[in-house]
């Protein structure tokens, strides 16, 4: 732990734009860049970190050589920092390829491990598409999405029914949604899947680094990219006692947990930014949740016939989704790509972003018109303030260019 320690203190100490004041916020958030929730910007403790690791972690960790050692230490420490922050033994946590490898293996391991229990898999119909591709991709596997109300929280009672029937070998709900930002009711569900013996797996890609993470769940998945670390790096965590079995070949890297070789020098970067991230996270995420209130209640009064979309007050702070009448989705993002501002639209978990949102669809409102906005770590008040300025001129040119703007 302590070569990890020298590494990121020396990493933080000479990275650019860190902190200096207590709010937390960086002076380097990228100017107009509102799709935090796609993919944060790279933390500058992460960038530091990266290139120290680079040099002191690219051996292989599995090796008894010095140079092989030293990455081992790295990518230990590494683990129980991430550990920490997730509530869990660091033996419980591997570093996948990505957050949608996490879950991929996360659900298959659940199933593997609790097949003479059954293969059906319940998930809330908002999940991320990842999760409900893995699920119905399973082999033999039964996917049965369960309904959500219009905030888009998950109905307990329709989880319940389904819990008690036979045959399901798990539950997989989001800690808070990643469209619409509400908070999903995880101590309920995890109640709710303790009483009738069924494992809760937990996709966290959105809270993480941004809020206090729930204790009770049986996996865990995650991604590096959502709290400011590198692309490229997940996290599945799985309890001690879970039944749960790998379903990647044997010898498999991570704990016997993932295939591939691991990558040190980015999981090293992508636990010095969680950690950056959590030390700045009350102040950050308060200040951001402000700035997401100014949003929901200015766009309703500046541009007509607005819907704000989740729940208003539980919800995640850096995130909100307006749905407009009469607006086309590729045009507006067009137009406001040219005004500036990185923002997103439609189904946000697909590869072609503008595709109908199963998401919305699911909670009965809107699925065309929508807008996503989410603040980045550092997001200025200006650049919320320029783009409320910005926004009404653009919803009406793209509503003129349909023909609606007499509607």
């Amino acid at each position: 732990m302590g070569h990890y320690r020298r590494v990121v203190a020396h990493a933080q100490s000479t990275a650019p734009g860190t902190p200096d004041d207590a709010s937390g916020a960086r002076p380097d958030a990228p100017a107009g860049y509102l799709d935090a929730a796609s993919t944060a910007p790279l933390h500058p403790a992460a960038r530091a970190a990266l290139l120290a690791a680079l040099d002191q972690g690219w051996a292989d960790p599995s090796r008894r050589y010095h140079q092989a050692r030293r990455a081992r230490l790295l990518l230990d420490a590494a683990r129980e920092t991430v550990a920490g922050v997730l509530g869990a033994r660091p033996d419980e946590v591997s570093f996948p390829t990505s957050g949608t490898q996490a879950v991929q293996l996360g659900l298959a391991g659940l199933v593997r491990g609790r097949e003479r229990v059954g293969r059906r898999v319940l998930a809330s119909a908002v999940e991320h598409s990842s999760v409900l591709h893995a699920a119905t991709a399973l082999v033999g596997a039964e996917a049965r999405t369960l309904r959500v109300d219009g905030l888009g929280r998950l109905d307990l009672a329709a989880a319940g029914a389904e819990l008690g029937e036979p045959g399901v070998a798990l539950l997989a709900l989001q800690s808070a949604n990643h469209e619409v930002g509400t908070r999903q009711p995880v101590d309920d569900a995890a109640a709710l899947a303790r009483a009738h013996g069924v494992p809760l797996l937990v996709d966290a890609a959105q809270s993480v680094g941004r809020e206090p993470l729930p204790r009770d769940w049986s996996v865990l998945a995650a991604s590096a990219h959502k709290w400011g670390g590198p692309a490229g790096v997940g996290v599945l965590a799985v309890r001690t006692g879970v039944r749960w079995r790998s379903p990647s070949p044997e010898g498999a890297a991570e704990l016997g947990r993932v295939p591939g070789f691991v990558d040190v020098p980015m999981i090293v970067a992508a636990a010095a930014a969680l950690e950056a991230a959590e030390a700045e996270r009350v102040a950050e995420s308060a200040r951001l949740s402000a700035l997401v209130d100014r949003l929901r209640s200015r766009v309703p009064a500046l541009v007509p016939d607005t819907v704000v979309l989740g729940d208003p007050v539980d919800r995640l702070p850096h995130l909100v989704t307006f749905s407009f009448l009469y607006v086309d989705g590729e045009a507006l993002l067009g137009d406001l790509d040219r005004a500036g501002f990185a923002v997103s639209s439609g189904s946000s978990c697909v590869a072609d972003s503008l595709q109908p949102s199963h998401v919305l669809a699911a909670m009965g409102a809107l699925t065309q018109g929508n807008l996503r906005v989410s603040l980045p770590v550092g997001a200025a008040a200006a650049d919320v303030d320029r783009f409320l300025e910005v926004l009404p001129g653009v919803v009406a040119r793209v509503r003129a260019e349909l023909g609606a703007d007499g509607l």
